[in-house]
């Protein structure tokens, strides 16, 4: 069983410090270039899929917590507020009161509709200590967040666009859901009371899901406070499920901001807000790709894509030289010198690697590689030039094959 919090620290990803406090992990440079890696796909799947970017601040003044509803039905989640000039201003529990604010900020028109922006922003829940672990339960989150505003017509279709969205990510991360949840209200006062709102936004979940084909089942209790979504289950090896991705469909806050379209009669209509995330918190997907690979991680992700490994002092250069070539061409590289130690020492050390190159004398005066796959094969020896390109292509399909039909020694 792989414990992303050991993986974590073993492979110098993440780490926290008690000066900066509990569930405030921070990234070190291999962590980092996983995350930069994922937030830079997730955007590019987003900007093809016809979404545009946007930032907002991370705090919001506590009246506009207050119109969106968080303030009556998600206090417990959000830090105290704090004065400042007279005013309060909370650090936000979520970017949809802020992407709200954006979409009212201009009128629209139905010809410009479905309008999806994303961001992938940060975002605060005050969590209690006991439930801290690792990158899956964090004060400070990442969120890759999105919403699209539509008209009622184009709802339906527009959350099964986010959950295709959601399958082909999962697919390029290798990550298998555990289930799909309808998720519904339950029992409490914990949510809106606008009863005809609620069964509108099942309904057409309820179709969505219908429609894809896809199994669930339905759990009352774990909608948002705003309206029902489907949530997207993960498990870890142990069997405890977390939610990592969400499709949900709001009539409410569309409601408190008056958001508003002109419609092809002139008139003003309500737009409906799909709420969606392709793989929610950054922290707890990575957590979850850590577990999932054993940090191994798919080409594209994997912090280091290809080790260079000189036999000899001789051949030091040529691997500085080919590392270059892989700056130049977007490639993670580096040189496992023999200062760290035999050839075989260097190969274990660099395991998790996907692409071991060995350089000896013949490979440098040929300007080929003797190259070992993580997975133990053996190329027959290639370029280096060829090579490079090769691994190019894979990191930049987003697959999470090593090779495909290459040559093996």
């Amino acid at each position: 069983m792989h414990d992303h919090r050991r993986l974590g620290r073993e492979l110098d990803l993440f780490d926290t410090d008690p000066l900066m406090g509990a569930g405030l992990p921070y990234w070190l440079p291999d962590g980092a270039a996983v995350r930069h890696a994922l937030e830079e796909y997730v955007r590019e799947v987003e900007r093809r899929a016809g979404y545009r970017h946007v930032y907002s601040p991370v705090l919001g003044k506590r009246e506009l917590y207050e119109i969106s509803g968080h303030w009556a039905h998600y206090d417990d989640d959000m830090f105290p507020p704090m004065d400042l000039g007279g005013e309060q201003v909370v650090l936000r529990p979520g970017m949809c009161p802020h992407h709200a604010l954006i979409y009212r900020s201009r009128s629209h028109s139905y010809r410009e509709l479905p309008l999806r922006i994303a961001e992938l922003g940060g975002m605060y829940r005050s969590e209690l200590s006991g439930v801290l672990g690792g990158l899956t339960r964090v004060r400070a989150i990442q969120l890759n967040d999105g919403h699209i505003f539509c008209t009622l017509d184009q709802a339906a279709d527009e959350a099964a666009g986010a959950l295709e969205l959601i399958r082909r990510a999962y697919e390029a991360l290798g990550i298998t859901p555990a289930r799909y949840r309808l998720s519904l209200p339950g029992p409490g006062g914990k949510y809106v009371a606008a009863p005809e709102l609620w069964e509108r936004s099942v309904a057409l979940l309820t179709d969505v899901l219908d429609r894809s084909g896809l199994p669930y089942e339905a759990v009352e209790g774990e909608a948002a406070f705003y309206g029902p979504k489907i949530d997207v289950q993960i498990a870890d090896a142990a069997g405890r499920e977390a939610t990592l991705s969400t499709v949900q469909i709001d009539f409410h806050q569309p409601e408190r901001f008056d958001l508003h379209y002109i419609g092809a009669d002139g008139a003003r209509h309500r737009p409906v807000m799909v709420h969606r995330a392709v793989i929610g918190s950054v922290e707890r997907a990575v957590a979850h790709l850590i577990e999932v690979h054993g940090g191994a991680f798919p080409v594209w992700l994997a912090p280091v894509q290809v080790v260079l490994l000189p036999v000899s002092d001789a051949e030091v250069p040529a691997a500085e030289a080919l590392v270059r070539r892989c700056l130049e061409l977007g490639l993670r590289a580096e040189v496992a010198a023999p200062e760290r130690g035999t050839l075989g020492a260097r190969v274990r050390e660099a395991r998790l690697v996907p692409y071991q190159a060995v350089l000896g004398p013949r490979e440098a005066a040929a300007r080929q590689l003797a190259v070992r796959l993580r997975d133990g094969r053996k190329l027959a020896p290639l370029p280096a030039e060829a090579f490079l390109a090769r691994v190019r292509a894979l990191a930049e399909a987003h697959g999470t094959g090593l090779w495909e039909d290459a040559p093996v020694a």
